[in-house]
């Protein structure tokens, strides 16, 4: 046969085919689409996987609060204190407010890794409530600040530490911080979108962090500080956490001023941050 008698045809579509068809097609209607809040947990759940595959993410949540918590107790306690027992009631609830704040500086991190990654690209593709991704993460973040807010009151309870004001201040101490927290991840995640690498979050966040946990209350009075430091002391929203929480736990109470001050600067840094965020995130998805 030449190549100009060639000639080829499409098998047809016969009732045996149309059969075999509707055997792999589903028959029932298609599922609705994930809402708001589902779509915001599922990217929360995805956050708490990434730690079961790569345990090595965790490494921070456990070492901070360990190295703190003991370092600080040890090192400090017997020149600040009359004994390391004594300080440690003073300071475990400062290290536990400063192990958590240091550890939300690592949502602004994720976040900056997934968007070079091109891992964002990929969600705006999705059907689903655009913001998820965004809320999900830090929701998922709050897993981590949990882990490591139990790590410092199980490592303080063991060492000796003392909770005088009972189970349900410690709790409400513990919700304060998370709640605390999960409004200063906004922060970091507006930096995620700003900066061009995660090193670049990571080394703005550790400026901003670390003088706010360090010229604060956490480890020592600041009436033994000088006039200029304690201004700043006072104003720092860092101390005010601290204060209502070493409230909480060591007697049950709490200043009703200073639980305002804390609210209302977490209020302030979600009305904020936010909307920022998001508004940075839908640029970006243009």
């Amino acid at each position: 046969m030449s190549m100009n008698t060639w000639s080829t045809t499409l098998p047809s579509t016969t009732d045996s085919d149309e059969s075999s068809f509707s055997l792999v097609i589903a028959k029932h209607q298609r599922p609705p689409r994930a809402g708001a809040l589902t779509a915001a947990l599922v990217f929360g759940w995805r956050g708490l996987l990434k730690i079961k595959h790569m345990p090595e993410e965790l490494m921070h949540v456990v070492a901070i609060p360990i190295v703190f918590t003991v370092m600080f107790t040890y090192l400090f306690g017997g020149a600040l204190s009359s004994s390391t027992g004594s300080y440690l009631q003073f300071i475990l609830p400062g290290t536990l407010v400063m192990a958590v704040l240091l550890v939300t500086m690592y949502s602004g991190t994720g976040l900056n890794a997934d968007i070079s990654k091109g891992v964002f690209d990929r969600f705006r593709s999705l059907p689903i409530w655009q913001p998820s991704p965004i809320i999900g993460a830090i929701i998922g973040d709050v897993g981590r600040y949990l882990v490591s807010t139990l790590i410092v009151l199980a490592l303080g309870f063991a060492i000796g530490f003392r909770a005088g004001g009972g189970i349900a201040a410690v709790i409400a101490a513990v919700a304060l911080i998370l709640f605390f927290a999960f409004s200063l991840s906004w922060v970091w995640t507006t930096l995620g979108l700003v900066m061009r690498t995660p090193d670049a979050v990571m080394t703005i966040a550790t400026v901003v962090v670390f003088p706010l946990t360090l010229a604060s209350n956490v480890f020592a009075d600041p009436a033994t500080m000088p006039g200029w430091l304690q201004a700043f002391v006072k104003v720092n929203p860092v101390s005010h956490l601290v204060t209502v929480t070493r409230d909480l736990m060591l007697d049950g109470s709490a200043s009703g001023s200073e639980l305002a001050w804390v609210l209302v600067w977490s209020f302030v840094l979600i009305a904020v941050f936010a909307p920022l965020t998001m508004s940075l995130y839908r640029r970006q998805s243009r």
